[in-house]
């Protein structure tokens, strides 16, 4: 038998080796994981990874999740990778920002301190694709500091949405950086396969964003036919990285920064990764940004889903900018606006004439319609001076007599005069009575071409104006701060089918999935002379349209904008029953459904606005047959009004069958869509059977 007196001592000694021994695990743990961060969405299904890999390991592993080796826990390399579904998205890429003066920041850190948090809230939108928004994100906030000497900090920060995973970087006020000099931002993105992407490339960083979105390879980039080439790339970029998901890469939130691009690595045939360029400052065009500390960079947005459609639905743009900074938003109002300038400025009687005479005639269009606005474009100033009532239109005299008609009036402001002028332009608009203000020919997203956006939000918002850009960046959420912001252009618009055929059905059912993602774009629809492709002719007055009447009704419930066109002439819808869709369909949602689609292909949307539901369905030059399930209804019994192309749309696109039909939520619709065509519903409950345009 053991002395019980003798083990005591063991005992004790015991305890204290276990306690050593767990000690011991917690520091390699600590260690183990010092290096390596990783946040996950709410639903557990998307991951975003950060840690530091050796320097001399040129290129980062493909493995996801790798563990760091205690050796190396002093640090090394920036990196992070994106996981969806227990796959690798994105490969280990590289984060690094080139400072003036001081060389990479991001190439030789270790990670300091680590602190996560969970947000789950509701906020609001005065207009866009809904007007709830669930902002339901676990984050991320790691301190990083340079192993070596001058041993500068850096912040980064993520976020994590069962949608997307955003990050952005902070350089804090330290020692040894009197200012923030940015040179460029080196973010990679590497995809872990070759992925099909939908491409704007663009010819340089003064574009506004008016191309096609090409489907390519990403590899296809690259190298062209042993020849190294680059080429720039607008966002968002849609991807469809096979097996994986469906990935975007965008930007939100540019206070103080400039719009980022992609570029290919050249020369490697076997590339397929992307990496960041920032506009450049028209003033020093080796700088990006300049800013004091601390600074931090836009959002770095990748929207993930299994289908193209669940990126339309996100709302993570807008949920990365700062809550609303306009208080009473009682004035700012979505609608849809009648239009000179598409037509021509034509008269009732065919001629063309900017007058205010003639603008009347489009105010009587718009108050017979029962639309809120009418858009006067440019001309009705002086070249240089948006002051003053020296143009051709009498504005105050057209909103005195558009006011009592229930018409607001727009007006067309260039980018130049309104970047020298808004101080003394925005108040007198305001007493003129003024609703708002299209602002053109920005043509630029560098560092100060962004602070002008910005400017110009808030003080439209002082002076009670909305804002719509052309000639501009793509959005980037700045709806959400300064909600009088309802519409970017930033997109090959129907305008171009006065030029050429550039804008068609491919193109038409392309935008949903590419430049839509970002947010608002003022395509400008309602087209009636609608043509087949044989039939197209570009002509700069009386445009004509490739595509069905019913794709031109569809564009209405598919394309998001607060601030919708009624674009022919008002000629064109008169005694046409078809127009009574446009005169029905709400410019501004309470909630968006994506219900089938693919990219170029076809495109089938629900949105809601209070009972109401309507339903947008196009095809590209294929005809196409749609089963569509109505379980996103309410209770009860709805009337169905349907337009939809005719049996001869083929041949006569201007053609569109109108039924109306009871439905309830058990039920389908089946829409049967020319080549070109188009499908539009519009479902209200029963017991309304009031119809013939909005209140």
């Amino acid at each position: 038998m053991h002395d019980k007196r003798s083990l005591a001592p063991r005992a004790a000694v015991s305890v204290l080796v276990m306690a050593w021994l767990l000690c011991l695990a917690d520091i390699t743990r600590s260690q183990d994981t010092a290096q390596q961060q990783t946040l996950s969405s709410p639903d557990g299904r998307l991951a975003i990874t950060f840690r530091t890999i050796p320097r001399a390991e040129r290129r980062p592993s493909r493995r996801p999740n790798t563990q760091v080796d205690p050796a190396d826990s002093a640090g090394g390399r920036l990196v992070y990778e994106v996981s969806f579904q227990g796959k690798l998205l994105i490969e280990p890429s590289a984060l690094q920002l080139e400072l003036h003066g001081s060389g990479p920041l991001g190439v030789n850190v270790r990670l300091v301190e680590a602190t996560t948090s969970s947000t789950d809230e509701t906020y609001s939108l005065v207009t866009g694709k809904t007007s709830l928004v669930r902002n339901h994100y676990n984050a991320l906030r790691l301190e990083l500091e340079e192993t070596a000497p001058p041993g500068r900090r850096l912040i980064m920060e993520a976020r994590a949405y069962d949608d997307a995973v955003a990050f952005r970087y902070l350089v804090p006020e330290q020692e040894g950086l009197d200012e923030f000099r940015l040179a460029g931002e080196n973010t990679e993105f590497r995809l872990s396969k070759d992925p099909f992407i939908y491409a704007l490339i663009l010819p340089h960083y003064r574009s506004m964003y008016e191309s096609e979105y090409v489907p390519l390879s990403a590899s296809s980039l690259s190298n062209q036919g042993g020849v190294a080439s680059t080429v720039l790339i607008g966002l968002p970029l849609l991807m469809e990285v096979p097996g994986v998901a469906w990935l975007a890469i965008a930007e939100a939130n540019l206070r103080d920064y400039a719009a980022m691009y992609l570029v290919n690595p050249s020369g490697g045939w076997t590339s397929h990764k992307f990496e960041s360029r920032l506009s450049p400052r028209l003033d020093d065009p080796e700088t990006a940004v300049v800013g004091a500390l601390p600074h931090h960079s836009a959002w770095r947005v990748l929207l993930v889903g299994d289908e193209p459609g669940r990126l339309i639905e996100s709302n993570v743009i807008t949920s990365l900018n700062p809550e609303s900074a306009v208080e009473d938003v009682s004035w700012i109002q979505a609608g849809r606006a009648a239009w000179d300038w598409w037509s021509g400025s034509l008269t009732a009687d065919g001629a063309s004439a900017y007058t205010t005479e003639n603008m009347k005639y489009y105010v009587d269009f718009a108050a017979q319609s029962g639309l809120e606005y009418m858009l006067v474009d440019a001309g009705w100033s002086a070249r240089n001076d948006i002051t003053g009532m020296n143009g051709r239109v009498d504005i105050p005299a057209l909103i005195r007599y558009a006011e009592p008609q229930g018409v607001k009036i727009w007006i067309w402001i260039g980018y130049r005069e309104t970047n020298r002028q808004m101080d003394e332009a925005f108040p007198l608009y305001q007493k003129w009575g003024v609703a708002g203000v299209k602002v053109d020919f920005v043509e630029r997203d560098d560092q100060e071409g962004i602070e002008f956006y910005y400017r110009v939000a808030a003080k439209a918002a002082q002076h009670h104006l909305l804002v719509d850009f052309h000639g501009s960046t793509k959005p980037t959420g700045l709806e959400r701060t300064y909600p009088n912001v309802f519409g970017y252009e930033a997109i090959l618009g129907m305008e171009q089918s006065k030029a050429g055929s550039r804008d068609n059905p491919e193109h038409h059912v392309m935008l949903p999935f590419t430049r839509m993602l970002a947010g608002r774009m003022d395509y400008t629809p309602g087209g009636f002379d609608n043509v087949t492709k044989d039939q197209f002719e570009a002509r700069m007055q009386n445009p004509q349209v490739m595509g069905t009447r019913a794709h031109q009704l569809a564009m209405y419930v598919v394309y998001e904008s607060p601030f919708q066109m009624v674009s022919d002439h008002p000629s064109a819808y008169e005694g046409q029953p078809a127009f009574a869709f446009i005169r029905d369909v709400p410019a501004t949602w309470d909630e968006t459904r994506v219900l089938s689609g693919a990219p170029g292909e076809f495109i089938l949307m629900a949105r809601r606005r209070g009972d109401e539901w309507f339903l947008g369905g196009m095809t590209d030059w294929s005809p196409r047959r749609l089963d569509i399930p109505l379980d996103f209804l309410g209770a009860g019994r709805y009337l169905a009004d349907i337009y939809a192309d005719a049996p001869d749309a083929d041949r006569q696109p201007q053609h569109v069958a109108i039924e109306t039909r009871s439905v309830d939520r058990g039920g389908r619709l089946t829409a049967q869509l020319a080549p070109a065509g188009g499908y539009a519903v519009r479902l209200r409950p029963e017991a309304d059977t009031a119809g013939g345009g909005r209140p």
